[in-house]
């Protein structure tokens, strides 16, 4: 599958992926501001999101795939990875099953064991907008308002799927015919496998998604790895403590250049 990607600077790669009913495009201010001064950063929109191609299939293999694929076809050899909610997994999922490809990895605020869901309704949300009544972004935050989804933060960030197709109504971008079938594969767990490389999971300490109960998965699975956390973030780390995420993640990914020195 060829995924929609953006670059930003120069020097090792740096792979970013986004979460459940976001794109690349979430992580625009942070690649462009700081990890593009330092990395070739590529951000992609994950099958099924943003300006990918959709498919029936999505579940953590498939993705993990069309990431080994885009590596590949890029030709960037072994690349970091940084991967946010169900990035995240994705992340975990590449590191696990192609440890080849992926020198450091990046997990920001997910837990590599199932996950409980949470997201249905949003999912109904979603499809109980009447797309042919929508004229304009204003009308499909009425929709979600309506269906239950409270959180101004959250339905801005679901708008941000808002697009117009070449008959000038409003769609979803999103596949979300094929998440909501899907929806299940997205709570999946990663398999009880070893990753022997260097690993970083960041939580935010308003987020329950990833936390010290989560510590015997991770270092079973990624023995490398360390665990630390980031105060007065929640779920969207990126979006609410960007500079220290930035900190955080810069600090990890140039350690060996430093101890070599």
């Amino acid at each position: 599958m060829d995924l929609f990607y953006r670059r930003y600077g120069d020097g090792e790669p740096l792979l970013i992926l986004h979460g459940l009913f976001g794109a690349g495009g979430n992580w625009h201010t942070l690649s462009s501001r700081r990890f593009g001064a330092q990395h070739a950063t590529y951000v992609v929109d994950l099958r099924n999101h943003g300006a990918s191609p959709h498919a029936d299939r999505f579940d953590y293999e498939s993705m993990a795939d069309d990431v080994a694929g885009f590596v590949a076809g890029h030709g960037l050899g072994r690349v970091h990875v940084l991967g946010h909610s169900m990035g995240g997994k994705v992340a975990m999922f590449l590191a696990l099953r192609a440890p080849e490809i992926v020198d450091r990895l990046v997990v920001v605020d997910m837990s590599p064991v199932a996950s409980n869901g949470g997201h249905e309704t949003i999912i109904a949300a979603l499809k109980s907008v009447d797309m042919g009544r929508v004229k304009t972004r204003t009308d499909a935050d009425a929709y979600l308002a309506t269906a239950g989804v409270a959180s101004p933060a959250v339905r801005q960030f679901l708008l941000k799927n808002l697009t117009r197709t070449p008959a000038g109504r409003f769609d979803w971008k999103m596949n979300l015919e094929s998440i909501s079938n899907n929806y299940h594969n997205v709570l999946a767990e990663v398999p009880n496998e070893q990753f022997g490389g260097s690993a970083l999971f960041v939580g935010g300490s308003e987020s329950d998604y990833l936390g010290e109960s989560d510590w015997p998965a991770i270092s079973a699975r990624f023995p490398a790895a360390r665990l630390v956390e980031i105060a007065g973030a929640g779920h969207w780390v990126h979006a609410d403590k960007p500079r220290e995420l930035a900190d955080e993640v810069l600090g990890f990914l140039g350690e060996r250049a430093i101890a070599t020195n």
